[in-house]
């Protein structure tokens, strides 16, 4: 029950947004009483919170998969990381959609405990840019963390405008973004 909760409060979150979205909503859509939904959730900012939290940490353990992979260099542990962030917005949409767009009705407290576990995410794309310069894969910089920011803002964007089922396939804009990174767009 309570993974239908959280699917049904995605969907639901993602059309209407958190505010809009009441918990009668939320028990009307999957057929069941508030009693239910309050066994499970003391409040629908911690069943966000819980949203939230998944999300990142599934995000993180995939991302700790690649970093991890002593066998890739930098440039294919950053070209993964790449396509996961791409291909989680197009397999994950309205779960992006809802973990970037509602964090702010998080409380105080919550929102730090969800910056921490994005920190990490950032900091282990730095880290594989600083490892990539150190080995001589990427172009020396001062910046590392300028770079780390621009690839992570970069695909995190794409949960705003990307369309799965457009004309550019997610493989293809993962091809793309990675190609930009590491090559820029200059002739």
């Amino acid at each position: 029950m309570k993974d239908k909760i959280i699917g049904e409060s995605i969907k639901l979150f993602e059309r209407k947004g958190f505010s809009a979205t009441s918990i009668q909503d939320i028990v009307d859509a999957i057929g069941v009483t508030k009693g239910t939904f309050y066994y499970y959730y003391p409040s629908k900012e911690q069943l966000l919170m819980d949203i939230h939290n998944d999300y990142i940490t599934t995000l993180l353990k995939r991302q700790n998969s690649i970093v991890e992979k002593r066998h890739l260099s930098q440039k294919e542990k950053l070209t993964a990381i790449i396509q996961l962030l791409i291909m989680d917005v197009a397999e994950q949409g309205p779960h992006a959609r809802v973990f970037f767009r509602e964090m702010r009705h998080l409380t105080d407290e919550n929102v730090e405990k969800i910056k921490m576990i994005r920190k990490q995410f950032f900091i282990n794309v730095r880290t594989v840019i600083q490892e990539g310069i150190n080995q001589g894969e990427f172009k020396k910089t001062n910046h590392p963390d300028m770079l780390a920011y621009g690839v992570v803002g970069i695909t995190n964007w794409s949960y705003n405008w990307y369309n799965p089922e457009g004309v550019v396939s997610p493989s293809e804009l993962a091809k793309i973004y990675t190609n930009m990174i590491l090559n820029g767009i200059e002739n």
